[in-house]
């Protein structure tokens, strides 16, 4: 029984570095957690999009591929299809779409990278040429797109420091023919305050302008400027929003209130001294105020009036947003 013991966990010891780091392929296979398709055959192969057929912009998406075998017997990818099937044994092509190696996609969060096209992708087996699954990725817009401009965080405070213990009392006698009592301990030290925290910093101005795509299907166009910073959506008002925050940064936490220094020991003796009171705790610091939400300027083309419930605006302890009707040309 001990050599079997040894070797169950030397097993086991080299195998879980292995999972961790999402390696050691063959080792998966030798356990029967994974399999290898350059040994076994596959007769048809299809790709699909659990979550849905279309992708949002800047959105992810996990692919699942379907492998059946000459037998019937059908193998899923691994990752959201669950099977055992390593994306490493195949190639997904893609095009305005993107893929990663963990068979996710995505679509870049600039909409004039993808609008009026549609994405595909093509999986291959490369130790199976002539095996091919075709998928088109529409881009959907009509879905609840955020943009957060938030004030800085607020730095916490300082925790206050720690009371110093007090000494212990000197030691008596407890000689019956020369008692004398023990010294008292001396008191600990009150802990200092925790600091407040400080405020936090206020939310950005922020500009946004939205006009009408023209096309077929109503679109919205929408340029987000803060400083530094320029965002575009395109938005579909039935059945998508807007959401932009210029919320002001949250306070920092309050420090730590130090703990009071602990009362040294009353000395041994005839009586005993007396022990030293604990020093008070200190205050717990106050967390600081949240900062101001930045002002958000809206200016729409007055074709955008019918769709504007589609944008939601959020500048907490700020001015209320400012809305502008005015023409607005295209903004790309």
């Amino acid at each position: 029984m001990g050599p079997r013991w040894k070797t169950s966990s030397y097993v086991a010891f080299l195998t879980l570095p292995c999972l961790l780091a999402q390696g050691c392929s063959s080792m998966k296979v030798k356990m029967g957690w994974r399999v290898d398709l350059n040994k076994i055959p596959v007769s048809s192969i299809q790709a699909s999009l659990p979550k849905g057929p279309a992708i949002a912009l800047g959105e992810k998406s996990p692919l699942v591929v379907t492998l059946t075998q000459p037998n019937g017997k059908v193998l899923f990818t691994e990752g959201q299809g669950a099977g055992k099937v390593m994306w490493k044994d195949l190639e997904v092509a893609a095009t305005v779409v993107l893929a990663d190696e963990k068979g996710n996609l995505s679509l870049p969060e600039d909409p004039r990278a993808s609008y009026g096209k549609v994405g595909h992708i093509t999986v291959t087996v490369p130790s199976q040429p002539g095996l091919h699954a075709d998928l088109d990725v529409p881009v959907r817009y009509d879905f609840a797109f955020a943009s957060d401009f938030f004030g800085r965080p607020g730095m916490s405070g300082m925790n206050g420091s720690d009371g110093l213990n007090g000494t212990s009392g000197t030691m008596g006698s407890m000689d019956p023919n020369n008692p004398s009592p023990g010294g008292n301990g001396s008191d600990g030290t009150n802990g200092s305050d925790g600091k407040d925290g400080d405020r936090g910093g206020d939310g950005p101005p922020v500009d946004i302008r939205i006009t009408l795509q023209q096309a077929a299907h109503t679109l919205l166009q929408v340029s987000i400027a803060v400083t530094g910073h320029r965002r575009l959506y395109l938005v579909d008002p039935q059945g998508g929003s807007l959401t932009v925050k210029a919320d002001g940064g949250p306070g920092g936490s309050g420090g730590r209130g130090g703990r009071g220094g602990r009362g040294g020991s009353g000395g041994i003796g005839t009586p005993n001294g007396s022990d030293g009171r604990n020093g008070l705790d200190g205050r717990n610091g106050w967390d600081g105020p949240q900062g101001k939400g930045g002002l958000i300027t809206v200016t729409y083309d007055p074709q955008v009036r019918p769709f504007l419930s589609a944008l939601h605006l959020s500048s907490r302890n700020g001015p209320v947003p400012l809305y502008k009707e005015a023409p607005v040309s295209p903004i790309w």
